[in-house]
């Protein structure tokens, strides 16, 4: 068997190209969002069609009603995360954000009811601190650029949600019902936004076509659902420190692709945020012997 740490870095590596993609993709945000999530249900709800029919047939009512929940969680994360990137600044976005593990300390024992290990609780402290660092110095200023901070904080509340109910489904649940549902869900949302504001959906490049389908494919299918695999066998506070390897995997990314800048800070963030990882990986380690 793969092991489920292996399994993780490749989600983070496939979630890191989220943001190149994003960038290649000249389209609204939230069009984007909806491309991105849609083209990977299209993906998988065939193959849960065929894999795990018999599951999904006898999934009861309330697993079905919180995956789907889930998927509109997932559906406004991204909505209002993208839609933050209009307003303000990115480094704004992403330090607000990655404000995930913070949330998901907070809400984890009322929503999937697992402890919060003290080795985590120092991880997200670390990983605050690193996402602090990185944004410091490039905070934009403005009603606008304040709506979008919000927007940015609520897309972290909402992903924080998306985690914590994943890991309570994922404790039953195949990986493939399970994002089927999520992702199908999350889909019917985003689209009906799209719809709702008119916002166009055909006409694109060939470039931006191409951009979806690999956000689709890497981001969602691999990175995402790597994710959610993972919370069968980590704990919830752990996948949510790991996903701040992110922003370092897209900083590296954007350096190599459009040359973009590190700049110390970055470097130092990063540390933090790597740090952080560690020590919660640490402890998941502990918690298993």
């Amino acid at each position: 068997m793969i092991s489920p740490y292996v399994i993780l870095i490749g989600g983070i590596i496939g979630v890191s190209t989220g943001a190149i993609f994003a960038r290649l993709a000249d389209a609204p945000a939230l069009v984007t969002a909806a491309y991105r999530v849609g083209l990977a249900a299209l993906i998988l709800i065939p193959l849960a069609g065929w894999k795990v029919s018999d599951e999904l047939r006898r999934l009861s009512l309330r697993d079905l009603k919180l995956a789907m929940i889930s998927g509109f969680f997932l559906a406004m994360h991204f909505a209002s995360w993208i839609s933050s990137l209009d307003y303000t600044a990115v480094a704004n976005s992403v330090v607000l954000v990655n404000t995930i593990p913070l949330w998901v300390g907070l809400l984890t024992p009322l929503i999937s009811g697992d402890p919060i290990r003290k080795l985590t609780i120092i991880s997200i402290l670390l990983s605050a601190i690193g996402g602090a660092i990185i944004g410091f110095g490039d905070f934009a200023t403005g009603d606008q650029a304040l709506w979008g901070d919000f927007l940015a904080l609520v897309g972290a509340f909402c992903a924080a949600i998306y985690l914590l109910l994943g890991r309570n489904l994922r404790r039953t649940l195949s990986l493939l019902s399970y994002v089927a549902v999520c992702y199908g869900s999350a889909a019917i949302f985003l689209w009906l936004i799209v719809l709702f504001l008119g916002l166009p959906i055909t006409g694109y490049s060939t470039q931006t076509v191409a951009a979806f389908w690999a956000m689709a494919l890497i981001s969602q299918v691999i990175g995402h659902s790597s994710y959610n695999w993972a919370l069968k066998w980590f704990s919830t506070g752990f996948v949510a420190v790991a996903l701040l390897g992110e922003p370092i995997g897209s900083t590296i990314l954007a350096y190599l692709i459009f040359d973009e800048g590190l700049t110390w800070l970055k470097l130092i963030g990063g540390i933090f945020i790597l740090s952080a990882i560690l020590i919660a990986a640490s402890g998941e380690k502990n918690a298993d012997n």
